[in-house]
């Protein structure tokens, strides 16, 4: 089985938007959860400073041992997280199935329609017009100053012609200062304006350049979207008429719509035969690794350490099997249930794993189950009440007898869906 169609442009929009929503949610409640342990951590030092420091010696002992057995408690509460963490981790992953029985995985490709959204020009400042400078004033005209008051008795004759020829003087000189500024000043008024003015073509020559370029960004955001709803519009199109192409990118939007734990990566492929109406998918899964090997933590006061109690050989085995076929019928589920023009009618589903061979050192693809079934024979079944490997024995799928020793099956026996 040859299956190599990967995700397109709309299902991996789709794919990225739901892992960027799973993960803010994730971030979110790893923040809560800090948040709450570091509130927790500093309420209880602060109540045992205060303490501290108003006990008396034999008080003192008795705080170290209640401290002793604080610490104690906090190291039994960490092993607890973690062991909540691990059951958390043990839920997802009996729910795979479960999980999407309750979602109607049909997706309707209008509400994949975008709409041009530009961001604000980013250089306001160069829309507002340099601010005119203040005019230089005119200089105003001297004032011819009274001399000063001639003191004493003597040579006051003398005295007074020198203090007129000095107010003369001084006048004279304010004078002649003043015109030389007045005459200067159409020049100096001249030579601010152009600086102004110069400024002012400056700063358009920049909100020009800065404009066409925004205008291009913008025209080129504008192609990109028509282009990209002009894309969706063939893809509804092709759809309308069961185009291979069309049906192959609308399932690939449902499963990567369809998104596991972040931290268990499951993706497909799928290629439509329309002669025949069937899908034929791989599906790739993680290898039993995925399936930790721990029942719980538990706190060894006298080491203290926290270190974690193995599960049961057949624990881990029964859940990475129950993981694989789980996965095996949401996949065809998924793909059935968002097929509401019934333009699929038999799916050939294949599902294993990668993994690393102890003969080569290569990488190799472990098949693990494979499975034809019509649309008719699976819309009978009740998912929510199965066993999911008797229900694979019921669709006659060949399954690996041993999944987490990664034993294969041989896929040439495998019916077709009739």
């Amino acid at each position: 089985m040859t299956v190599a169609r990967r995700r397109g442009f709309f299902a991996e929009m789709q794919h990225q938007a739901k892992l960027a929503e799973q993960r803010q949610q994730a971030a979110l409640r790893q923040q809560a959860q800090a948040a709450r342990r570091t509130e927790v951590a500093q309420r209880a030092a602060e109540r045992a400073r205060l303490a501290a420091e108003r006990a008396s010696e034999q008080d003192r002992k008795r705080l170290e041992r209640e401290a002793a057995q604080a610490y104690a408690a906090a190291r039994v509460a960490e092993a607890e997280d973690a062991t909540a963490e691990l059951q958390a981790r043990f839920r997802e992953l009996d729910g795979i199935l479960s999980a999407t029985l309750d979602v109607d995985d049909f997706v309707d490709l209008a509400t994949l329609r975008v709409v041009v959204q530009h961001p604000p020009f980013p250089e306001m400042g160069l829309r507002v017009p340099v601010r005119a400078p203040a005019p230089i004033p005119a200089p105003s005209l001297p004032v011819k100053q009274e001399p000063e008051p001639v003191k004493g008795l003597f040579g006051r004759k003398q005295k007074q012609e020198q203090a007129v020829a000095a107010v003369e003087e001084k006048y004279a000189a304010d004078y002649w200062a003043w015109k030389a500024e007045s005459d200067a000043l159409p020049a100096r008024r001249a030579e601010q304006a152009e600086a102004h003015a110069r400024a002012e073509a400056e700063r358009a020559q920049k909100l020009a350049a800065a404009e066409a370029r925004y205008a291009e960004e913008s025209s080129a955001r504008e192609r990109e979207v028509a282009e990209q709803n002009e894309a969706l519009d063939q893809l509804i199109a092709g759809l309308g008429y069961g185009t291979v192409d069309a049906v192959q990118e609308y399932v690939s939007i449902v499963l990567a719509n369809s998104v596991y734990p972040e931290w268990l990566q499951v993706s497909h492929s799928a290629e439509f035969e329309p002669s025949q109406a069937e899908l034929t998918v791989r599906v790739l899964v993680p290898g039993p690794e995925i399936v930790p090997a721990v029942k719980h933590f538990k706190y060894t006061k006298a080491s203290d350490e926290i270190t974690p109690v193995a599960a049961t050989q057949k624990d881990t085995k029964d859940r990475y099997a129950a993981l694989v076929h789980n996965v095996a019928l949401r996949s065809m589920h998924e793909i059935f249930e968002a097929d509401r023009r019934a333009l699929i009618q038999s799916v050939s589903l294949e599902l294993g794993t990668e993994t690393i061979s102890p003969a080569t050192g290569q990488p190799v693809y472990v098949p693990l189950v494979a499975v034809a079934v019509r649309r008719e024979e699976f819309e009978k079944i009740d998912l929510s009440a199965v066993v999911p490997a008797a229900t694979l024995e019921h669709l006659g799928a060949a399954v690996s007898k041993n999944p987490h020793a990664l034993t294969p099956i041989a896929t040439a026996g495998v019916r077709r869906a009739r």
